[in-house]
């Protein structure tokens, strides 16, 4: 028998009903369990109704449903976080606010290279719409097919162009947002330049749905790249493709849009689970790039400069082979592979994930010292790291033994927090790209610095003082003041 509700879960289940009729919830057991297993399935929380609002004055209603009657809601997009930021607690009394249906193309602006979508807009659909109007909106993901802009920006996604483009933030001009009691902040400007006080922007983006909802967002389009040559390379070692792509930038005028290494171990990995793959050289290395330039104008002298620029790194000993795609077959088989990778390691057993960011020159250097470190604890581990090495964000995960470990797993911990400690010596970041959600919530209060938390918690305060803004997630909760009388030495 399921356990009664608490009196105040109740009432807002039954008014979010009123309000959003039968179109806007989900109240059937099976429907409702997707929303409540993470992608990962690491966590396993439970709620009795996803609300499913079709426009943000909806939103806003059932926001202020909720923070009347001081319950959680926890914002729900494409489901794609690593980090169980979109998963309701274990409780079983938080609304999950699933932005699906706020989806619409509100505005595309050529001339003003703009657009306005919805929370709820697929990322290839935002791609497509750019293109539709000859335009390029550059973020990129393994899972653009299902995420969604609002979960994009709230974790402030970085993906496979963020070398040249930047991050989510860094696309964005104007959000409109849903506030925890309810009001709505328009900010949907398409300006570049607006310098009138504080930028509430940015609170937003990253915030991971724990200080209000992203409804819509105003992003920037670019031109469309009308040239682009890709290439697979094998190269030294990862001091050498450091090396590679200042060469690469300063040879082709920085027009270097994707810099993704490679270990040996990830080639393998999906050649042997994804269907269609194969090893792009004819013997193997240790160390691969693939890489793509490209240019907004019809250029065919880019595929020589990025030629006679390999030709110089093969004679400096940087480059040992190279496959530059001659089609858009061969380019997508080559992003078939370097995208692949995630879903090949499942194919491999557990893994132990890591997605870190630490300045491109020291990438080396910290590949180095954390693989040692986490080889010290598991020796039969296999690691696999690679990623954006342009931006200096790697996805430095470790896989299972061959045939399995059982300690494996048990070591998680240990793995993390040496990972994770080696990344702070290296003045890096713990979370570059995936945010920190549940997962990561007790490691940001291990790393992060007195005085960055407390001003983070007064955030969180200020903006939603009930606390029913995506709960337990990001910020871990605040330690009970000690009374003066116990503060005394």
């Amino acid at each position: 028998m399921a356990q009664a509700l608490p009196r105040n879960v109740e009432l807002a289940v039954e008014r979010i009903r009123r309000a959003l009729g039968t179109a806007g919830c989900i109240l059937d057991r099976d429907r409702i369990a997707p929303f409540e297993v993470d992608f990962r399935a690491l966590y396993h929380g439970a709620t009795p109704l996803v609300a499913c609002p079709a426009s943000t004055a909806e939103t806003a209603e059932v926001l202020a449903i909720c923070n009347d009657l001081g319950v959680g809601v926890v914002p729900h997009g494409g489901n794609t976080s690593y980090c169980g930021g979109a998963t309701p607690g274990e409780a079983g009394t938080d609304v999950v606010l699933s932005l699906a249906r706020l989806n619409r193309i509100r505005e595309v602006d050529p001339a003003n290279f703009s657009m306005i979508a919805e929370a709820g807009c697929i990322l290839a659909d935002v791609q497509s719409a750019a293109e539709r109007a000859d335009r390029f909106f550059p973020l990129s993901l393994g899972a653009e097919g299902s995420c969604q802009i609002g979960g994009n920006l709230s974790t402030n996604a970085g993906g496979l162009n963020a070398l040249r483009y930047g991050v989510a933030r860094e696309l964005v001009l104007g959000l409109e947002v849903v506030l925890a009691d309810g009001r709505v902040l328009d900010g949907l400007t398409s300006l570049r330049k607006d310098n009138t006080g504080y930028d509430l922007r940015d609170l937003f983006i990253g915030a991971e749905g724990t200080l209000g909802v992203i409804t819509a967002a105003s992003l920037k389009l670019f031109p469309r790249p009308r040239t682009i040559e890709t290439a697979f390379l094998a190269v030294r070692d990862p001091a050498a493709a450091v090396e590679l792509l200042a060469r690469l930038r300063a040879a082709t005028g920085d027009a270097v849009t994707s810099f993704e290494y490679l270990p040996r171990i990830a080639v393998e990995f999906t050649v042997r689970h994804i269907p269609g793959v194969a090893d792009p050289l004819d013997r193997p290395f240790e160390s691969y790039v693939l890489c793509e330039i490209s240019s907004a104008r019809e250029d065919p002298a880019l595929r020589s400069i990025l030629e006679a620029s390999l030709e110089e790194a093969m004679h400096a000993g940087l480059v040992l082979d190279a496959a530059i795609a001659e089609s858009i077959a061969q380019r997508n088989a080559l992003w078939r592979l370097r995208e692949s990778v995630p879903e090949a390691q499942r194919a491999e057993g557990a893994s132990i994930k890591h997605d870190v960011a630490v300045p491109v020159a020291a990438l080396p250097e910290f590949m180095r010292v954390a693989t040692a470190a986490v080889l010290a604890i598991v020796p039969n581990g296999r690691m696999v790291a690679y990623g954006h090495v342009g931006d200096g964000n790697l996805h430095f995960n470790v896989s299972e033994p061959v045939g399995g470990d059982a300690a494996f797993a048990a070591r998680s911990s240990d793995i993390q927090a040496a990972v994770h400690d080696i990344v702070r010596r290296f003045r890096g970041s713990i979370s570059a790209e995936h945010g920190i959600g549940r997962l990561k919530r007790e490691e940001l209060a291990r790393h992060e610095g007195p005085l960055a938390l407390e001003l983070m918690h007064s955030i969180k305060r200020a903006l939603d003082p009930k606390g029913i803004m995506n709960p337990g997630k990001v910020l871990a909760p605040e330690a009970a003041p000690q009374s003066s009388k116990e503060s005394r030495p």
